[in-house]
């Protein structure tokens, strides 16, 4: 079973390196992460210096993006606004994985009236518009980083607990499940040393193209006034700051929406990528 279980990754691993664009992806988040660790000894100026002689000036030689309204350099707010993306897009995916996760397990597992309850909580909760949600549950806890990660993560949790369940579902009436049962394993054990590695795939994937989805809300919600709260860099708060201006001083505005985007393309394609070298058969 480990031999077997060693080889499929194994596949997986050299299918996902021929993929071009999953592994321009990787560099390009690696790139990213590398700048958010290394933002203090990256970045040319503090995220909240200001220079009231370099106002809304353009991209130069000493300030390679330009400045604000602040005279802050765009550049810095940039990378040390990478810090902020990344953990709201780690975080909230991993507070809806872990909470999605043992949803869709216990649903799956156990079936039943229990089944029954959870997924049409789930269901209610999918009715209601992603981006609302999050809206209301941002300002029902009031802005800042943490209630922002809450927020976001939230509304990711029927989606990997629906996942989590198809996969349990599949699973749990094989015969290596029946053996355990048999031995006299918990239902703990038999969902944590059993079945959660067989379900593991498919939650990879989703894990990386949600991610793309947190930072993208967490703009969003910044972009309104409801995430991180100034001087703090975000780039949906930049993008915002920078509305007054979008006739006169443009860059303000293209050079947070290019972040996010080129972001959210790498994620995607890494995950586009994930997807068809762990589940070859969705390859077309």
């Amino acid at each position: 079973m480990a031999i077997k279980s060693n080889s499929l990754w194994k596949l997986a691993f050299i299918r996902l390196r021929r993929n071009y664009l999953a592994i321009l992806g990787f560099i390009v988040l690696f790139i990213l992460v590398f700048v958010a660790i290394f933002a203090d000894q990256i970045s040319p100026y503090g995220y909240e210096q200001q220079d009231y002689m370099m106002i809304r000036q353009g991209p130069s030689a000493k300030h390679l993006l330009g400045t604000d309204e602040f005279g802050r350099d765009v550049l810095s707010r940039l990378i040390y606004g990478s810090r902020i993306s990344l953990q709201v897009g780690l975080v909230a995916v991993a507070i809806s994985l872990f909470a999605g996760g043992a949803i869709g397990a216990i649903a799956g597992y156990f079936g039943g009236r229990i089944d029954n309850i959870l997924m049409r909580i789930m269901d209610i909760q999918l009715a209601i518009p992603t981006i609302l949600l999050a809206i209301v549950i941002s300002a029902a806890l009031g802005p800042g980083l943490f209630n922002l990660m809450v927020a976001v993560g939230i509304t990711s949790i029927p989606r990997f607990a629906r996942l989590m369940r198809a996969s349990v579902l599949s699973i749990k009436g094989m015969e290596f499940i029946e053996a355990a049962r048999a031995m006299g394993a918990s239902h703990t054990r038999i969902i944590l040393i059993y079945i959660l590695p067989n379900c593991m795939a498919p939650l990879i994937v989703q894990s990386t193209l949600s991610v793309a989805n947190a930072i993208l809300f967490a703009a969003t919600l910044s972009f309104l006034g409801l995430g991180v709260q100034p001087p703090f860099p975000e780039w949906g708060g930049m993008l915002s700051a920078a509305r007054p201006y979008l006739r006169t001083n443009a860059y303000l505005s293209i050079f947070p929406g290019l972040a996010i985007m080129i972001t959210i393309l790498a994620l995607n394609f890494l995950g586009d990528g994930l997807r068809d070298a762990l589940d070859p058969k969705q390859k077309r």
